[in-house]
C-alpha cells in the first residue's frame, strides 16, 4: 500500500471513502471511486485516489486546480475541443482552474493527488 508521509508526524492514515460520479455528468460506466485524504489544510487535500474504467464529465471552478501522479494505470483528459491527454503509470498531469471537459479511465487507475483551492 502508498502511504505518504507528514513531516513530525510520519505516516498518516485515513479511512478511504467510496462514491460514484453524478448520474448527470456520466459519459460511460459508472465507476467506483475511492478516496484516501490522507492530509487535509485549508484550501489544499492531498492523499490517494483510485478508480474503475469509466469516464465522466467535470468542471473545476476558477479557483481549484489539481495536480495528480499515476501509480497504475492510465487516464485520458479531454477538453471541450476533443482534443486530450494520456496520463500513465509513473507520469504526472495538471488539471488547470477553470477547466471543462471529460475525465477517461481508460484502465483501472490509481494515483497522487494534491487539490488546492485560493
Amino acid at each position: 500500500m502508498s502511504h505518504i508521509f507528514l513531516a513530525g508526524q510520519g505516516i498518516t492514515q485515513a479511512e478511504p471513502s467510496i462514491d460514484y460520479p453524478r448520474p448527470d455528468r456520466l459519459v460511460a460506466g459508472n465507476p467506483k471511486r475511492q478516496t484516501q485524504s490522507l492530509y487535509v489544510h485549508p484550501n489544499m487535500d492531498c492523499g490517494i485516489w483510485q478508480c474503475e474504467v469509466g469516464a465522466w464529465n467535470i468542471v473545476f471552478a476558477d479557483n481549484k486546480q489539481e495536480f495528480f501522479n499515476v501509480i497504475e494505470g492510465l487516464v485520458r483528459i479531454h477538453d471541450q475541443a476533443g482534443n486530450y491527454i494520456e496520463v500513465s503509470a509513473g507520469n504526472a498531469g495538471v488539471i488547470p482552474p477553470s477547466f471543462i471537459g471529460t475525465f477517461e479511465v481508460v484502465e483501472t487507475v490509481k494515483k497522487y493527488y494534491v487539490v488546492v483551492e485560493v
